[in-house]
């Protein structure tokens, strides 16, 4: 049965999306069977991210509402053949789906696959809730800034009224020079301030992107993506190349440009 796990966050724009297809991409690449579930029905952009839009002929509502099975609607990616994505509603956003509809389609294609990963919308509205309702795990994804934080703290504490097996942190958009010289709060200091185990660090460099056309997903988002697979806490460590001498041109050169 697979662990339903929604990636959710307060704010829009601190890569929610971004992490949930990376770490499809990354369980899928190490042999799990994975399900991308796009629960925001206003943006619904899963498929986009994942360069599949052209693959799903169904979307999550043609199969709750009977036009096709479940398994159906689901669109398997052509570089991670255990990945597949499943797009939420197309012809008409503004149609209300119930949670519990999207938690009965999701309870169907468990027994299928090991995770299903449920992109929610940002916020606390009614997509957030529907998102949550149909899932056991979540992983709040934030990044240093101050309204990221006060957001992710509100949806922390509604996620807390969910009977939830385990909710953590995933701090994405890191910069370890600003770490060093202390113009952020480090990962540590966020995971405390937040009352909320760490289970993922992400930080902003050229070197990550999406997995298309390709190119496979950061190191961080493999580090991840062990971490969920094997209940285990390892970091990725955003400041190691800004320390020391060498680290402090490193910081400058950042700095100018």
């Amino acid at each position: 049965m697979a662990r339903k796990i929604v990636i959710t966050s307060g704010k829009g724009g601190v890569g929610k999306t971004t992490v949930a297809a990376n770490l499809g991409m990354c369980l899928s690449a190490m042999g799990e069977r994975v399900i991308l579930a796009d629960a925001d029905f206003g943006l619904n952009n899963i498929d986009v991210v994942c360069g599949v839009e052209n693959l799903c002929p169904y979307d999550i509502v043609d199969a709750i509402e009977g036009r096709c099975r479940p398994r159906q609607a689901l669109a398997r990616h052509p570089q991670y053949p255990n990945l597949f994505v499943l797009a939420s509603n197309h012809t008409d956003p503004q149609k209300y789906i119930s949670p519990q509809a999207v938690r009965l389609i999701l309870d169907q294609l468990a027994p299928r696959v090991d995770y299903i990963l449920i992109d929610s919308p940002a916020g606390i509205e009614g997509g957030f809730h529907r998102a949550a309702a149909a899932a056991d795990e979540a992983l709040v994804v934030t990044t240093p800034h101050i309204s990221s934080l006060r957001d992710a703290d509100k949806v922390i504490g509604v996620l807390q009224s969910y009977r939830l097996k385990s909710i953590d942190l995933v701090i994405n958009m890191v910069r370890g020079d600003l770490v060093v010289d202390g113009e952020i709060l480090s990962p540590r200091e966020i995971s405390e301030v937040l009352k909320l185990p760490l289970i993922g660090i992400i930080p902003q460099e050229d070197g990550i992107f999406l997995g298309k056309e390709g190119k496979a997903p950061s190191k961080a988002f493999r580090v991840l993506a062990g971490n969920i697979l094997r209940h285990t806490r390892k970091l990725c460590n955003v400041t190691h190349k800004y320390n020391g001498f060498f680290g402090s041109i490193r910081r400058s050169l950042k700095k100018s440009l």
